[in-house]
């Protein structure tokens, strides 16, 4: 049924214009734009996203060759690869950052109740980095090693709903444990974190802040056993022990007692040990806490083969933010219409089907669930297996 409106144009509605302009008008964004606006980069960009273009001449061309309907698109200026080269080099990246947040804000309240796997009341957080190679002498500013840069894009991820709350883009010799300074920590919270982020200064923050964390150890921990509780070794965990820090310097940086779990891993084979600052849930439940840590490592996989973050259309730094969180807001949009839709499809199929019917009009409720599509290939991968 041919409705008036693109499928495109559709998909634009699910997003708060109200709240982009706010964004735009926040950092002055459309300041001396007489026809290229923001709302018009962000749609060129978005469309860029949803239909995989590999550059801003890709862009342009599949853009004009449907002048007609870029107008009922939401797109008002007049679509060229120098203007769009120019806004995304001048035109502030907070301004996309913030209305992502805003999405990330919709998207949390509708995934709150969604189930990850384990029955806890508490909000449970997975924190990581992930690096995106460049090209040192083209992107000079994205400092990394010697003869290589890259940017690392340092994540929070909410495990329920698999919903990114706090990205922070830095260059590549930025450590991640810094990201732990830069968190405002929810009391009662529970952090998920590998043990590159093993400082116990920045641990005792949490602690401080009445949440919890679950990290690993190193090889080198050194420790002193206070007592040990009952556990059942047919469930894999070895031991559970209370624990205090031996190191003089450890000791001063975190002078609470610690929770250290010794599990062994039947399906990997290999022995991990856990620690915690989260005395009351069972020594099974801190094992299985850290293994939905995995969570942060497929978002991060499935953004970089589904999403264009790998090559970019600007070499700028506020290029390379703007289309990265225009990326991330578009994944946050469509998990958003996923859950208002009560759409069975995976995020994937989503994607897939929208990249071919973003110019056809008809309801994209009907183009969504109308297709009868089959979850297989990509979605059958484990790890492309988010919101399945």
């Amino acid at each position: 049924m041919n409705i008036g409106k693109t499928v495109f144009s559709q998909l634009m509605d699910f997003a708060p214009v109200y709240e982009f302009r706010k964004c735009v008008e926040r950092y002055n964004g459309n300041y001396k734009v007489k026809s290229f606006s923001c709302w018009d980069q962000y749609c060129c960009m978005a469309f860029a996203q949803l239909t995989y273009r590999e550059s801003l001449r890709d862009i342009e061309a599949c853009l004009r060759v449907t002048g007609h309907k870029l107008y009922h698109m939401g797109i008002r200026g007049r679509v060229s690869r120098n203007t769009l080269a120019h806004a995304n080099e001048t035109r502030d990246w907070r301004i996309y950052a913030d209305f992502a947040q805003v999405l990330i804000h919709t998207a949390r309240a509708l995934y709150a109740n969604d189930d990850f796997g384990l029955e806890l009341k508490q909000t449970a957080y997975a924190l990581d980095a992930t690096t995106i190679d460049l090209c040192l002498s083209l992107f000079p500013w994205a400092k990394f090693r010697k003869g290589k840069g890259a940017v690392k894009m340092h994540t929070l991820l909410d495990l329920r709903g698999n919903i990114p709350t706090v990205i922070k883009i830095t260059h590549g010799k930025v450590h991640e444990v810094t990201m732990l300074d830069e968190l405002v920590m929810e009391a009662g919270s529970i952090y998920i974190m590998d043990r590159g982020y093993l400082d116990f200064a920045r641990l005792y923050r949490i602690q401080q802040s009445s949440a919890f964390f679950v990290t690993r150890t190193k090889s080198n921990f050194n420790f002193q056993r206070l007592y040990s509780q009952r556990v059942d070794k047919t469930t894999g965990i070895q031991s559970d022990q209370i624990i205090r820090l031996r190191g003089f310097y450890a000791r001063k940086d975190y002078p609470e007692h610690l929770r250290r779990i010794r599990f062994f891993d039947t399906e990997n084979n290999r022995r991990i040990i856990f620690l915690s600052n989260n005395f009351t849930l069972p020594a099974l439940t801190i094992a299985q806490l850290y293994k939905c840590r995995w969570q942060i490592e497929l978002f991060f996989k499935w953004i970089k083969q589904h999403l264009r973050i790998k090559a970019f259309y600007g070499t700028t730094d506020n290029a390379v933010k703007t289309q990265i969180w225009i990326a991330l807001s578009i994944y946050v949009l469509v998990s958003i219409i996923k859950k208002q839709l009560k759409l069975e499809h995976s995020l994937y199929t989503i994607l897939q089907i929208l990249s071919v019917t973003l110019f056809e009009k008809t309801q994209i409720s009907q183009a969504l669930t109308g297709m009868g599509c089959e979850e297989q290939g990509h979605d059958m991968l484990n790890q492309l297996d988010l919101f399945a």
